[in-house]
Parts: structure tokens; sequence; C-alpha cells
């Protein structure tokens, strides 16, 4: 009786543990698109203005315009080009999920390809969805994927607080190798949860930024963010070894964005 009764016991628990871990990720939040045109009002926004971005960015962001944001054969397009009639020389977009999608914690992953030639720097970075604690970087910033045009074929994950930013020098992150950025299509992702955020290349983890249980100045990612995409032209960054006046017009496309409560 006494081995039937520890038998029983260990199939239940057993059968617990199984239950627990074959629970599927669960899609949250997802854009496919599929319909040509402007992308989805009842998901993106964007945001709008000439003025540097803080950064010293050449580029005007437009509003619902084909030219620079629109999706064609299933593929988001985020085209900027020299355009004369600004006074900086440049269009391009910057869609947001703000006020229409925002999470805390969850898988969230970008296929992307993206544009060449020295001056472009295009992002799939995250923001807070409210401010909790002042001007950037108090509320943190989540950049899944940089790229600067000047440095080809590096890929940058990095994390931006109050205690660690590149203001001070102090920003954490870390760098991967993908040779083939604007020729092929790559998977970039973050697994964000309460205690550190993972970042991934094409399921690659290349960097873990961790929780260090101290205030929102070294981790304010304890709020929803909101995921943003863009394709600033020159800047303090993008810039720094000037901007090819022969590349335009240059593009990012999305093949997908997706959102998962948790790691797939």
């Amino acid at each position: 009786m006494r081995l039937n009764l520890t038998l029983c016991l260990y199939l239940f628990l057993s059968g617990v543990a199984f239950s627990q871990q074959s629970k599927k990720a669960k899609l949250i939040w997802s854009d496919e698109f599929k319909k040509s045109g402007l992308p989805d009002p009842s998901k993106w926004d964007y945001d709008v203005g000439d003025h540097g971005w803080g950064n010293n960015e050449l580029e005007y962001y437009s509003k619902e315009d084909e030219r620079n944001a629109r999706i064609e054969k299933g593929v988001l397009i985020i085209e900027a080009h020299a355009d004369p009639s600004h006074p900086k020389g440049y269009t391009s977009a910057r869609l947001v999920t703000r006020g229409k999608a925002a999470w805390q914690y969850g898988y969230i992953e970008v296929k992307a390809k993206l544009p060449q030639g020295v001056g472009t720097w295009p992002a799939i970075w995250m923001l807070a969805e409210e401010n909790r604690h002042g001007g950037w970087p108090k509320n943190g910033e989540i950049d899944i994927m940089e790229h600067v045009g000047y440095d080809p074929g590096t890929v940058h994950g990095t994390v931006h607080t109050e205690a660690f930013n590149h203001v001070q020098g102090t920003q954490k992150g870390a760098q991967i190798q993908v040779p083939t950025f604007h020729d092929e299509f790559h998977l970039y992702a973050i697994d964000w949860t309460e205690d550190k955020i993972d970042f991934y290349m094409d399921g690659e983890k290349y960097f873990t930024f961790t929780n260090t249980g101290n205030d929102y100045k070294e981790w304010p990612f304890d709020q929803k963010f909101h995921l943003i995409m863009n394709i600033a032209v020159g800047g303090g960054w993008g810039g720094q070894k000037g901007v090819d006046p022969s590349i335009w017009p240059q593009r990012m496309e999305v093949d997908y964005v997706r959102v998962y409560d948790k790691k797939p």
C-alpha cells in the first residue's frame, strides 16, 4: 500500500510539472501586414516632425504618406528619401504603437530587412507608455535592434536608464554580426521578464540585461512599453561619418511583428 501511495504521489506531481511545462506561449498582439496601403491605423500611429529628435537627425517624419510608410505584397516598407523640399533634406517615417498597444513583459519579435549606406540609422525599439519618472532616460528605453550604416553588419541591442545611458557612457548592451542584414530577413527579438531582458537575433541570445533589484534608476522596466520602428538619417550616431547623398531612397522591410506573453 505504501508503495502504491508513493507511486501515485509521484505520478501526480510529475503530471503537474508536465502540465506547467507544456503550456504554450500565447500570441497577444501581431501585425502580419497583409493589406496593402497605409499601415493599419488601429495598430499604428506616427511621430511627426523634423526637430532632430534629441539626436540632431536630419529627417522629417511624415504621417500617413505612402512614400515613407506603406504595405506592399505582405511587407511593411519604411522608406527614407532625399527631399530638398524639406529644410533638412530628407523624409522618413517613425511608426509607433503608443496609445494603441503596450506591454509589460513578454516576447517581442520583428522580422526585418535593413537599409544600407552611410547615414542610415534604422531602429526597432521601445519606450515607456507613461511618464512616471520624468524625462529621458528616466523611464527607460529598450533598443531591440539598431544599425548604423557606416558600420555595416553590426547590430546593436541596448538598454538605457537613468543610471545606464549613452550620455554618461554607461549604457548596457552588446553587438552581434549580421553580414546579410540588407539582403535577407532576420528575426530581432527580446524576452522580457521581471528578472531580465534577453536579446536575440535569429534565435541566438547575445545579450542579457539583469534586474539589479535596485530602484527605477537601474530598472524602470516594470511598466508598459510601446513599440517604435523608424529609419533616422544622420544624427549624433548615424551621421558620425556623414551622409552619403547617392544612396537614397533606403528602406527597412518588415515581414511581421509578433508579441507573445512569454518566449515561444
